[in-house]
């Protein structure tokens, strides 16, 4: 069987470590773990690894977050998948920093990304996993927040937080979303 796992985040240095780029790290954090490297490919950095006798692809789309569903669609028609065996990861500032929440489908809460990959695919109900970011920020600053770097204390906490993110996904590709949605969901942080 395969699977696709999806990070969401901006490419360029200059994004490396901002809040919006948690799919990314969360997809580099499992590379590492996995020992694969990711390469240039058709809209994207591709890896992939297998996993308990799946093969696992992941992809960091190279189209910035707000036109990720174009790298999205590409890839679960190159790869032949239904929706339903990817996950698309990705922040979350309706979270507490470091609070995770698997969803079979869902709304895009004013994420641009999962807004986009909605209308490529034409269709909410893609498997997700949210990644809280926090939200202190003021009126107007969500931008700048998504965008800003992380604080010390979110820096401290992010190691953690990706282990997490990693083993959550995981336990995904081995079980499923049911399984994982029961055993992670109700984990306080």
């Amino acid at each position: 069987m395969k699977l696709l796992l999806i990070g969401l985040g901006n490419i360029g240095a200059a994004y490396t470590y901002t809040r919006h780029n948690m799919g990314f790290l969360v997809l580099d954090h499992l590379a590492k773990q996995q020992k694969v490297f990711f390469q240039a490919n058709h809209l994207a950095f591709t890896a992939t690894f297998t996993y308990q006798q799946q093969q696992v692809y992941l992809i960091k789309p190279t189209t910035y977050v707000n036109n990720s569903g174009q790298a999205v669609k590409h890839w679960l028609n190159a790869l032949q998948l239904p929706i339903t065996q990817s996950l698309t990861v990705v922040d979350d500032y309706g979270l507490p920093f470091g609070t995770m929440r698997l969803r079979n489908k869902g709304s895009h809460a004013g994420h641009n990304g999962l807004k986009n990959i909605a209308a490529c695919l034409l269709s909410t109900d893609y498997p997700r996993l949210r990644i809280g970011i926090g939200s202190d920020f003021p009126k107007g600053g969500l931008a700048d927040f998504v965008l800003g770097h992380f604080t010390r204390k979110e820096e401290t906490a992010l190691p953690d937080c990706l282990d997490q993110a990693a083993e959550i996904a995981l336990t995904w590709c081995r079980t499923g979303m049911v399984y994982a949605m029961n055993q992670f969901n109700n984990r306080t942080k």
